[in-house]
């Protein structure tokens, strides 16, 4: 399956290739143009990773300035993808309820700082003080939803057993990116707009933005024009891999967190849309795009739905989703990029930046982007000295420990356990005292066939954090006898 959906990739290139053909010459005598920049690194890194289809738009000073479409929608039926071909989106519906939760707030509906029990009844004691910014921040310490037996077949069972669960922490402590939060947040916003708990939260804003091929629904539903999502099941090597179909499910309950499907250049009108204040104003957008603190004062990783990263001396904040979605925007930089595609693991993220950076040449890539760009040119076994020669060229940088080890996690997620592995011994050694770093180590030692050195840093973690129970359950497994 692998090789065959390869093929037509490469079939559906040869086919864009003749098409300009009678340019082809004179294109090799002159720069590059930003488009065609774009298009050598995307399909590139589809090769790379398999990518059987994806869409990419770049939105800059209010307008659409780039929309691509790439490679095969269907690979069972060789379909190619075009500027119509919808992708589920995932998590990136949480931006969506972020934008909602604001447009609440600029109408004095909704209070950030308010307990969830300003809002909603029938709720556990100990849920009842969070308040709807660490709900939208992930900082609530609420049970997880997904864990439920039911959550993909009822939701009234799932609902009920999440309640019964225990705390994971105390309100505002640490981050949690956890699904119940959202599903909160939609019965709040729901009970304020006096509508059905879980009806979806986005219908205003694609009427908004003009955005006409842009539905709710999952693998279950028919969604017009949808690409199907696949992704590719490990065999005996890293190198050996199945394409298969994903499914998924989300429940009403859930469509505050996942079930959206659109295409790219609907997500850049969008953007623009979000922009130009058509959906909400430029004060709570920046609230928006501000992060949460925690308790201690430290700022956290998330505004208000979306995730919110340090780039130089500005900032990109956006959502990714299911690992085959991207949505970013630049504020300071006045640009933002769009990146969809139907490969669960793809994570398009990784390649955000350096689109961004080709648009806009004046963003800064230190730190984790930088260290991604370099690594991808010069091998990941460098990891150590690449990492000091930024180091040594910006004296100011400051490595963002989470932003590491999603990397490392999402090089673990795509088939690169090595690659994975490097970024996560990386990431200990700039911080050693993380418990959170060598819990991450050890599972990536152990994804590369090397127990005894997941041991040493699953002691170490659980040394530095006696509360960490996957270190301890962990533990017990690679220190049990054999057989």
């Amino acid at each position: 399956m692998l090789q065959m959906h390869k093929l037509m990739i490469a079939l559906a290139s040869l086919a864009a290739a003749l098409v300009a053909w009678p340019t082809g010459l004179a294109a090799q005598t002159r720069p590059k143009t930003a488009a065609e920049r774009v298009d050598s690194y995307l399909r590139r890194q589809m090769d790379t990773y398999g990518i059987p289809g994806m869409q990419a738009a770049v939105v800059q000073h209010g307008r659409i300035v780039l929309l691509r479409s790439y490679g095969i929608a269907s690979v069972e039926l060789g379909v190619p993808v075009t500027d119509r071909t919808v992708f589920a989106i995932n998590s990136i519906t949480k931006a969506f309820t972020g934008v909602a939760a604001m447009r609440a707030v600029e109408a004095g509906r909704l209070d950030l700082s308010a307990p969830v029990s300003t809002y909603l009844d029938d709720l556990p004691d100990a849920w009842r003080t969070v308040t709807v910014r660490q709900l939208l921040s992930h900082m609530s310490g609420l049970p997880e939803l997904t864990r439920a037996p039911t959550v993909e077949t009822d939701q009234a069972q799932a609902w009920a057993w999440v309640q019964t669960q225990p705390l994971q922490f105390g309100a505002g402590e640490r981050f949690s990116y956890t699904q119940t939060n959202y599903t909160l947040i939609q019965r709040i916003l729901n009970r304020l707009g006096r509508t059905p708990a879980d009806f979806p939260l986005a219908g205003t804003q694609l009427q908004l933005a003009g955005m006409t091929h842009s539905f709710y629904g999952d693998s279950t539903e028919l969604v017009p024009g949808k690409a199907p999502t696949y992704r590719f099941t490990p065999g005996p090597t890293p190198a050996v891999r199945t394409l298969r179909p994903a499914v998924e499910r989300f429940l009403p309950f859930r469509r505050a967190s996942s079930g959206l499907n659109s295409t790219a250049e609907d997500l850049a009108k969008w953007i623009i849309a979000l922009q130009n204040g058509r959906l909400i104003g430029a004060a709570a957008r920046e609230t928006m795009w501000t992060p949460a603190a925690f308790n201690d004062g430290r700022a956290g990783q998330w505004g208000m739905g979306w995730q919110v990263l340090p780039r130089g001396r500005g900032r990109a904040v956006g959502m990714t989703g299911g690992g085959r979605a991207a949505v970013y925007i630049y504020p300071e930089h006045d640009v933002a990029v769009v990146l969809l595609t139907n490969l669960a693991g793809a994570y398009p993220e990784d390649m955000v930046d350096r689109i961004a950076s080709i648009y806009a040449p004046g963003i800064e890539l230190t730190g984790v982007p930088a260290l991604r760009i370099a690594l991808e040119e010069r091998g990941y076994d460098q990891a150590a000295t690449l990492a000091a020669e930024l180091a040594r060229r910006d004296p100011a940088l400051g490595w963002n420990e989470a932003e590491l080890n999603d990397w490392g996690y999402r090089l673990l997620s795509s088939g690169r356990p090595h690659e994975g592995l490097e970024v996560l011994k990386l990431t200990v050694a700039l911080f050693p005292a993380s418990g959170n770093a060598h819990d991450s180590v050890a599972e990536a030692f152990a994804a590369n066939g090397e127990p005894a050195s997941a041991i040493v840093h699953y002691r170490r973690a659980l040394e530095l954090d006696p509360a960490n129970e996957n270190a301890r359950r962990q533990l017990l497994r690679l220190e049990a006898p054999p057989g």
